[in-house]
């Protein structure tokens, strides 16, 4: 089958669309805040959504029955690549992590009973939620194998116990998704089950949020402790001892729409990058004649390019349901999470004591909140792990001993 990397005309328009509302109304709204919404009130949430709607893009990702426009990943790489071009574009058309991801989940998995009580609010920007797996060491981190919080039986249902952290937007959210181990030992690889927990459950607590180096993310990051939660049989999601293989239906496309977004703030860097190199006189001429200034313009023209063909490949590869989208997704999340923190790092180099100021040009901020995407959805040394065990494992000769 040939690879198809055309964007069909509505996804193009509504990427266009999408660059149109971020520039003029999300840009002047995370000017005014500073980028940082860890603690911003709902009402700036609230207004950005609203916005959206109004401009016709809010929720391009989400089913048509549910509310969006309903497009495959492809057409997602150039509408989520315009949304990203501001940090707060992913909130206000409702694509942001964890969100976005979650709704994806849902409506791949959830019965139809969940997905109304769930789904149907989330996608329309009613609620937010959050996906609640990592924990403290030696818990589940990037090897979900950890996973040390249990969920034992009891009449009608389930009650969970353990500590989470790191759960991005759990403070404020409507419900969170856990992953908890329903059989097996720490370590184990299967016995996990996902469950759908109501904010303000007895025994979920959030206990602090955790301040970190990105701000962008609304509600920001917190730690949450399970003790004695107790919820019913009806709010299992998936089938029980298959959480690990639900959370693959989420992640994949997941570190997918992560790329898409932080693509654009590579991008947005890069265009404050070029408009510093062709105006500013240095050493009798603009920047964009010195040599070094224009090599490390062309390395993150480079890098974005190539990090969008990347994705476009990939987003391919899950819409057509490939064997080969696991790898590829590996590949590009590892590739593109380098490459936008080479992208906005030259751009601060390039605008050299502007490129620091955190009031006069957005490069601090974009560095500050790029830098953690090597981490998110496992670091990139996991995925390499992955790529070398993929890539050598048709090549693997059962060992015979050693040889002399």
């Amino acid at each position: 089958m040939p690879i198809q990397f055309d964007v069909d005309p509505t996804s193009a328009q509504l990427a266009a669309s999408t660059s149109a509302f971020v520039r003029e109304v999300v840009i002047p709204a995370e000017r005014a805040c500073g980028g940082s919404v860890h603690d911003a009130p709902e009402d700036v949430r609230q207004t950005l959504q609203k916005g959206a709607r109004e401009a016709g893009v809010f929720a391009p990702h989400v089913p048509e029955r549910w509310g969006g426009h309903g497009l495959d990943l492809r057409g997602q790489a150039v509408v989520f690549e315009a949304a990203g071009y501001s940090l707060l574009g992913p909130l206000a058309l409702n694509c942001a992590a964890p969100d976005e991801g979650n709704m994806h989940l849902l409506e791949k998995v959830a019965t139809e009973e969940q997905q109304e009580r769930y789904l149907r609010p989330l996608a329309a920007g009613d609620v937010r939620s959050c996906f609640a797996m990592t924990e403290p060491a030696p818990g589940a981190g990037a090897d979900p194998r950890a996973l040390r919080t249990t969920a034992t039986r009891v009449p009608g249902g389930w009650r969970i116990d353990g500590r989470k952290w790191f759960i991005s937007g759990a403070n404020g959210a409507g419900f969170a998704i856990v992953m908890a181990r329903t059989s097996g030992e720490p370590g184990d690889p299967g016995g996990a089950t996902m469950f759908l927990v109501d904010a303000g459950t007895p025994g979920m607590n959030i206990v602090r949020d955790i301040e970190t180096l990105d701000e962008a993310l609304f509600a920001g990051h917190s730690e949450i402790v399970f003790d004695g939660c107790v919820v019913g049989d009806d709010q299992v999601l998936g089938e029980v001892g298959q959480g690990f293989a639900g959370a693959q239906v989420r992640l994949g496309p997941a570190r997918m729409t992560h790329c898409m977004r932080w693509l654009g703030a590579a991008r947005r860097a890069q265009d404050v990058a070029l408009e510093r190199a062709g105006s500013r006189m240095a050493f009798g001429s603009v920047l964009g004649d010195l040599g070094m200034v224009q090599q490390m313009l062309a390395d993150s023209e480079i890098d974005i390019e190539a990090s969008r063909a990347l994705i476009l490949r990939t987003a391919w590869e899950l819409d057509t349901g490939s064997a080969g989208a696991a790898q590829l997704t590996s590949v590009s999340k590892t590739f593109v999470a380098e490459a936008v923190n080479r992208v906005v790092d030259r751009a601060v180099q390039i605008c050299g004591a502007l490129g620091i100021s955190a009031a006069d040009a957005p490069l601090a901020r974009l560095l500050r909140e790029v830098r953690p995407f090597r981490i998110y959805d496992g670091p990139s040394e996991t995925h390499r792990f992955a790529i070398a065990r993929r890539a050598v494992r048709p090549y693997r000769r059962p060992s015979t001993g050693p040889t002399a």
